[in-house]
């Protein structure tokens, strides 16, 4: 099914992860993908995996100057999605100021940079990637939650702003990606079938997942100013 056929895709944080799933289902779905992140190495690799034709570029979205080069210099997108982010994460008394400031940079302003310089196609898309911590916080990642709510708003008004360019959040629960491989197998699993217990879709998320929501997205011509939740029931639970 060629729903994006010749459209132009624009993927930050696209070399894993949720980032890596939603350029596969582009590119399956017959669009021109790019991915982008900060480290040629693993763009290399992801594009290699992803599957022919994927183009890569190294940006860095903490870089104010380097996201605003890179899009006056590059044609405009039909879609860009935004799903970079390195964001340590802790008790409010406990994480450093330096890594609370590292993680609102990162998700937050890294998203910003990018909404503010992107050049977009009238009734095209730009996505942005948050989180359900914006709606259902947790004592031990309070700046997660806050963060994940100031790009939920920042979503609705860029709506506005950009319009007719359309805006959108998708906001995931607990998904199985490369960034829990720092855990060992063993207690990784155990957070996993601990939380699949708790939810109602009783089982945790896959990268592809919330890749099918943010095509879903991009494909609606009707879908703008809007979060949809991909988080197996977390929000409620």
């Amino acid at each position: 099914m060629n729903t994006f056929a010749s459209k132009s895709v624009l993927v930050v944080g696209g070399s894993s992860g949720i980032g890596a799933a939603t350029a596969h289902a582009f590119l399956a779905a017959g669009a021109e993908v790019t991915i982008a992140s900060r480290n040629a190495a693993k763009l290399e690799q992801a594009a290699r995996d992803i599957g022919a034709g994927v183009r890569t570029a190294v940006l860095d979205t903490t870089d104010s100057a380097a996201v605003e080069a890179f899009f006056a210099n590059a044609p405009a997108f039909d879609h860009v999605v935004v799903s970079a982010a390195q964001t340590p994460s802790g008790p409010v008394r406990k994480l450093s100021l330096a890594d609370a400031r590292s993680a609102m940079e990162s998700k937050f302003w890294g998203a910003y940079h990018v909404a503010r310089a992107a050049k977009i196609k009238d009734g095209g898309s730009l996505t942005l990637v948050s989180g359900f911590l914006s709606v259902r916080p947790s004592k031990t990642s309070v700046l997660q939650g806050a963060i994940n709510a100031a790009l939920e708003a920042l979503v609705r008004g860029l709506a506005l702003e950009l319009s007719p360019v359309r805006v959108n959040a998708v906001s995931p629960g607990l998904i199985d990606t490369p960034l829990w491989s720092k855990l060992d197998d063993g207690t990784r699993q155990a957070m996993f079938d601990a939380t699949a217990e708790r939810l109602p879709a009783r089982r945790v998320g896959r990268p592809e997942d919330v890749a099918n929501a943010i095509l879903y997205l991009a494909a609606t011509p009707f879908a703008s100013g809007s979060t949809v939740f991909v988080d197996g029931g977390g929000a409620i639970a």
